[in-house]
């Protein structure tokens, strides 16, 4: 008989007992076993807690939660061979959203018991794990000014507003060294690395990224006031692949990004200090998540 972890982010539910109850009830249904039952620490959001579900022979983990616990999660499982699945808890949801994955629970638990493995690529950034996205710059700054009460009271959008109190802020200095490419050298408001493509509300930011092409994309943007971020968004919008003064692309195995000064950095929605490099690799398929079954012909 089959046996799934569960690894929750208690933060993320009013109600865990009712969650819990859901969870052993449908998984009882489907005929596996009772779920070994994990919960997420500040100290440890989830790698942990992942390695000890493969250690014991765990089958499936199932991580729910926001885009940290996902990610802390594979960070445990890559390169065991035990795949992950995703209920979606949080705010952003990113990775889920790009992948198409339901945030309902009855869907999303009902695709980690019967879908099927997809390889997955997986960055590294100064050495920690990402799925989705690295930034450095505006986005990063969006996170570090977004309060807790804002993203539970909006959603996704408290980030948008967020954003609105940055778009006049001093561009920095760049230069990226993507592979054996010559390097750039641009003034950048945000430098975005993705292994998926596209931010909340539909933003097609890296329309070329694909989570399983053993490459990372890179987007650097450069505005400053309205007038500026308005042609930004239309070159985004309007899916542009073509670079331009202000939106710069590169796909790449390996990067490295030198700033001028210290600057917020984040992974995967969080927040994770200030430098002025990242080194940023990509290790392809080196986990497995667990996607819908393909539908029969």
């Amino acid at each position: 008989m089959s046996r799934a972890a569960v690894i929750v982010n208690p933060t993320k539910f009013e109600d865990l007992e009712k969650f819990r109850d859901e969870v052993c009830a449908m998984t009882a249904e489907r005929g596996w076993a009772e779920p070994m039952w994990l919960e997420t620490t500040p100290e440890d959001p989830g790698q942990g807690q992942a390695a000890a579900a493969v250690a014991a022979g765990i089958d499936l983990v199932i991580a729910s939660g926001g885009d940290g616990t996902v990610t802390a999660c594979a960070a445990g499982l890559a390169g065991t061979g035990t795949p992950l699945a995703i209920i979606p808890a949080g705010t952003g949801n990113l990775l889920a959203r790009n992948l198409g994955l339901s945030l309902d629970l009855g869907e999303a638990l009902a695709v980690a018991l019967t879908g099927t493995d997809q390889q997955l690529d997986l960055g590294i950034a100064n050495g920690k794990p990402f799925l989705a996205m690295a930034g450095l710059g505006l986005d990063a700054k969006m996170l570090d000014s977004t309060s807790e009460p804002a993203k539970e009271r909006f959603g996704w959008a408290a980030y948008a507003m967020s954003v609105l109190a940055h778009l006049r802020d001093q561009p920095m200095r760049v230069r990226l060294q993507a592979d054996h490419e010559r390097p750039l050298r641009r003034l950048a408001s945000g430098v975005i690395v993705g292994n998926v493509g596209w931010l909340q509300g539909g933003l097609p930011l890296l329309p070329d990224a694909r989570p399983d092409d053993g490459r990372l994309d890179v987007v650097v943007l450069t505005a400053q006031g309205w007038a500026s971020w308005l042609a930004v968004a239309v070159h985004v919008l309007l899916r542009r692949r073509d670079g331009t003064g202000r939106v710069a692309r590169r796909t790449f195995r390996e990067l490295r990004i030198d700033v001028d000064r210290e600057h917020h950095w984040e992974l995967d929605g969080e927040l994770m200090g200030r430098t002025r490099q990242l080194m940023i690799t990509v290790h392809p398929d080196k986990l497995l998540l667990r996607v819908p079954a393909p539908s029969p012909d």
